[in-house]
């Protein structure tokens, strides 16, 4: 079964942006793009929500990603399939879905209450995040609250020359 795989970026004080939706404070470095390349060997699609495809959009990467399925889960955007399929089914459903199909992992790229959704949901099975070293006092919440508590184990932890961080957990799912 493949795997769903949410990655992200945030703040010391769990946020993945600025209130305004900027995320001008994320600070590139080496050590993320060899994460970033090597994640991207494993994976054939990527999910997100209508707001980071907005994103997406203002940053030249509309049409998705070569040689990648993208999916945005929607229900303001028209259905549409292509390189980027807009989905307007409960993403709970459709995930669950995918991840029966045939095909490499999946990234999931989202805001916070489409990831709860699917982790509430037990779909996610792991996290990699890219911890920045500052607190942004405000902003967007990675997390939003959940039903139940999630249990991890870690995989991986990175410093970077930059002074960010790279944990990556693997889910431990009720079942297991």
């Amino acid at each position: 079964m493949r795997k769903v795989i949410f990655s992200s970026a945030n703040s010391v004080d769990n946020l993945l942006a600025r209130s305004d939706h900027s995320v001008d404070w994320i600070m590139p470095s080496e050590e993320a793009a060899d994460i970033m390349s090597t994640l991207w060997k494993t994976i054939d699609t990527i999910l997100m929500g209508r707001k980071t495809y907005d994103f997406a959009v203002r940053n030249g990467q509309g049409n998705g990603y070569p040689g990648l399925q993208t999916c945005v889960f929607s229900r303001t955007l028209a259905p549409r399939e292509g390189p980027v399929t807009v989905v307007s089914e409960d993403a709970v459903e459709f995930v669950r879905r995918l991840k029966q199909q045939e095909g490499k992992d999946i990234c999931l790229m989202c805001g916070s209450a489409l990831a709860a959704a699917l982790f509430e949901a037990d779909l996610i099975d792991e996290i990699g995040l890219n911890i920045h070293p500052m607190l942004l006092g405000s902003g967007i919440p990675l997390f939003q609250p959940m039903s139940r508590q999630i249990n991890l184990e870690l995989k991986e932890c990175q410093r970077f020359k930059n002074g960010c961080v790279y944990i990556s957990y693997r889910v431990i799912h009720p079942s297991n």
